[in-house]
């Protein structure tokens, strides 16, 4: 009788701790697959979606924007050709040392906003002799003719005439680059745009002066 009884409780209690470890299993495999699907599932949308956003918006560019850069490169390139006539022709250390000065700040330029328009999937304006005509009719821009009485002149007459006629075309790049200001939405063009109107703005009262001394 002992025996039996002693038999009885060792099976009830060998059933008791197997259907327990079953339990166990079966409530630990369908937690860990519920916390692995929380974990894995809502996170990491939420995290990527986060940041596509951020380089889309600073991306974003307008028709100001195009206009600005393909306008600006032919007028920039302009003035440098026009600065490139001063070391062998200016009667004046001061009108030299200014074209040099343009020329050093501008090539750099022309060549950042002609990256922007490739970037942008837009034109950039050829560079040759087509530029003075085609844009003759752009803020500031000089002729052809305008070009070729500059380049025949030397001494103080071309002194006089490079800072006449750099004294408009920086009007009009002052004119053209606060208008970018106002309309463009890409903020590298806008900043650029501030920069031309605030350097520019100072060399043409730095020009006035120096015409009004002779």
């Amino acid at each position: 009788m002992n025996s039996r009884s002693s038999l009885h409780r060792r099976t009830a209690a060998a059933l008791t701790a197997g259907a327990a470890a079953l339990a166990l299993a079966a409530c630990g495999g369908s937690g860990s697959g519920s916390t692995g699907h929380d974990e894995h599932g809502a996170t990491p949308s939420s995290a990527s979606s986060a940041p596509a956003s951020g380089p889309a918006s600073q991306d974003r560019h307008n028709a100001a924007d195009v206009a600005f850069a393909q306008g600006m490169i032919p007028h920039h390139r302009q003035a440098v050709q026009m600065a490139d006539l001063a070391p062998s022709r200016a009667a004046s250390p001061e009108v030299r040392k200014l074209a040099e000065d343009i020329k050093k700040a501008q090539d750099p330029e022309i060549r950042t906003l002609s990256e922007w328009l490739v970037s942008w999937g837009e034109t950039v304006p050829v560079e040759g002799s087509a530029d003075h005509s085609h844009h003759a009719g752009m803020e500031g821009m000089m002729s052809a003719e305008d070009m070729a009485a500059l380049g025949k002149s030397s001494g103080k007459a071309f002194d006089t005439a490079f800072l006449e006629m750099m004294i408009r075309h920086h009007e009009g790049a002052v004119t053209m680059a606060k208008a970018e200001r106002d309309r463009g939405a890409y903020p590298a063009a806008t900043k650029m745009a501030d920069a031309i109107a605030a350097s520019q703005s100072a060399e043409i009262a730095e020009m006035k002066r120096l015409l009004a001394r002779d």
